[in-house]
């Protein structure tokens, strides 16, 4: 029996591969997949994050621990999968080449999948190709004037002039 896990690249086509893996392996067996059914090479640093349903990260699962003797964190070679994708449409966020971003919706669809005509773990669905370059994304810093919202608020006033916003109402 396996999980069937659906993980979705944050990129603007759609690019999605369904994978089937034994529950019992750890984080860093996930990576390798992931790795592998998009055809990165494995070689750059990348941590998953737990998520909840709105996809807000939260606790990291790197791929090394890099707290130098500090108190560190679990890495994905202790963290099982079945430790934190319990039942469908729990999430994860993987993170991989953190000068790239390239950033992966990770989610669980089903769970004791009868997969006796599959190797494990095995590729089930794929869809889109990866483009060559990461999407660039944008971060924004917390606010510094002072707590004056005023300029903030003109700031997000002149970000949206012009942006319909009832075209999205069919998403509700």
């Amino acid at each position: 029996m396996a999980h069937k896990i659906r993980i979705i690249l944050n990129v603007e086509e759609d690019v999605i591969r369904d994978i089937a893996i034994d529950p019992t392996e750890t984080l860093e067996d996930l990576h390798n997949v992931i790795t592998n059914a998009f055809g990165f090479s494995g070689n750059e640093m990348a941590s998953f994050y737990k998520t909840d349903d709105d996809w807000v990260q939260g606790e990291e699962f790197p791929l090394f621990d890099m707290s130098d003797g500090l108190e560190g964190k679990i890495t994905m070679a202790e963290m099982s999968i079945d430790n934190l994708l319990l039942e469908p449409h729990h999430k994860l966020i993987y993170v991989y080449d953190f000068f790239n971003m390239w950033t992966f919706y990770v989610e669980l669809i089903e769970v004791d999948v009868d997969v006796e005509n599959y190797e494990l773990p095995g590729l089930l669905f794929s869809l889109g190709n990866v483009p060559k370059n990461a999407p660039d994304l944008n971060f924004e810093g917390e606010n510094t004037n002072n707590g004056d919202k005023s300029d903030f608020n003109e700031d997000l006033d002149d970000d949206f002039d012009g942006f319909d916003f009832d075209q999205y109402d069919e998403y509700n």
